[in-house]
């Protein structure tokens, strides 16, 4: 197996009309590398810092703060023939999300077929390096500043190398997906997470994450839904972290126990470093309305955790997703992580999650061991 040499040559792009003839170089059907570096500390989207692409020995490193990318990797890796390989894409799909809608047309995602040949759950890039080449790579820009100017050396380096081995990765997995005959489930799995990463609406019934109000009254989760929804869409607009408005424990005291008086909000807010006096006052707001029929009908319950023969429902089922996963070869918590199946003895809705391959894997199984 030859690997490509060091990239000592990455070309530094910084102006549209050389990205452009870049992927214009690009043959159709393509095999492309690609990485982001993002910063995330202060801001509730993630800010490109980086965008890196490797094509057959070619590396290009993108400036998204020299000038506006506006579309230009849409007619190449959306509405092209390209293959886009990425590692573990989620976050980085969501990154480039204003920028390629709806992600790369084809994706292959190679934590995802490392999974599905056998190498184990949530492999990292590194270690894929490792095994499949037989590089170690050094990790010492993990924590890097990625927005400042200009970027070292080193920086750069590190920022290459994680597309130079794309190729290699993408060509070994591909068989060995191949030979196990799991290529179309993979491609499936990259398409949910295409769709998932693309979303820009929040999710609708956030309060079901909040397991600590599981036991609260309708109304009372209806609240706390209200409140997470108002969280998620100042957050949004203000471009800033959800905790930076409301921490997850003063939603849930608020939600529970609203303020009588404005001052009283303030007092029990102090300390949410985005949550000005505009906000405030909206929030307070929304805490005085009272909740209607129509708004509590909405609310999807909170699963409560199993208990009693949903306890051992969910033991069985266990069981069965693991005998299923070792004939299978696959992990078990690709097949159906076990907060899918806890949330399915409890509610005995069938998980979207497991639609598509997992179907037919699992709904002539599953649905037996159901209590009562």
């Amino acid at each position: 197996m030859s690997l490509p040499a060091l990239p000592n040559d990455a070309e530094w792009i910084d102006q549209r009309d050389a990205l452009d003839r870049w992927l214009a170089a690009l043959p159709a059907g393509a095999i492309v590398g690609m990485d982001t570096e993002f910063m995330r500390r202060n801001t509730f989207y993630p800010q490109l810092a980086l965008l890196q692409l490797g094509w057959q020995g070619r590396y290009a490193l993108i400036d998204p703060l020299a000038f506006d990318l506006a579309d230009a990797l849409h007619p190449t890796l959306h509405g092209g023939g390209a293959v886009t390989v990425m590692h573990s894409a989620g976050e980085d799909l969501e990154t480039l999300a204003p920028l390629l809608p709806g992600g790369p047309r084809t994706l292959f995602d190679t934590q995802i077929a490392a999974a599905f040949v056998g190498m184990g759950l949530g492999v990292s890039y590194r270690a894929l390096v490792a095994e499949l080449c037989g590089v170690d790579l050094d990790k010492g820009e993990t924590r890097s500043d990625w927005l400042q100017r200009p970027l070292t050396d080193s920086q750069r380096l590190y920022a290459t190398l994680d597309v130079v081995y794309m190729d290699s990765i993408h060509s070994q997995l591909s068989e060995r997906l191949q030979q196990r005959d799991r290529s179309a489930w993979h491609a499936e799995d990259c398409e949910r997470l295409k769709y998932r990463a693309g979303a820009r609406e929040g999710e609708a019934q956030p309060q079901r994450a909040m397991r600590g109000a599981a036991e609260w009254t309708l109304r009372q989760q209806a609240m706390l839904r209200r409140v997470l929804l108002w969280r998620d869409r100042t957050a949004r607009t203000l471009d800033r972290p959800r905790p930076w408005l409301l921490e997850d424990a003063l939603v849930m005291s608020l939600a529970q126990h609203s303020p009588g008086t404005l001052a009283e909000l303030d007092q029990r807010s102090r300390g949410q470093r985005a949550l000005r006096s505009p906000q405030r006052a909206e929030l307070f707001e929304l805490l005085r309305q009272p909740l209607d029929d129509g708004e509590i009908a909405a609310t999807a319950a909170i699963p409560t955790h199993p208990q009693g023969e949903a306890k051992k429902a969910l033991a069985a089922m266990k069981d069965c997703v693991d005998a299923l996963a070792t004939e299978l070869d696959l992990p078990s918590g690709l097949l159906c992580p076990r907060k899918v199946l806890e949330e399915y003895v409890v509610t005995a809705e069938w998980p979207e999650f497991l639609d598509g391959w997992r179907h037919g894997v699992l709904h002539d199984r599953l649905p037996s061991l159901l209590p009562g």
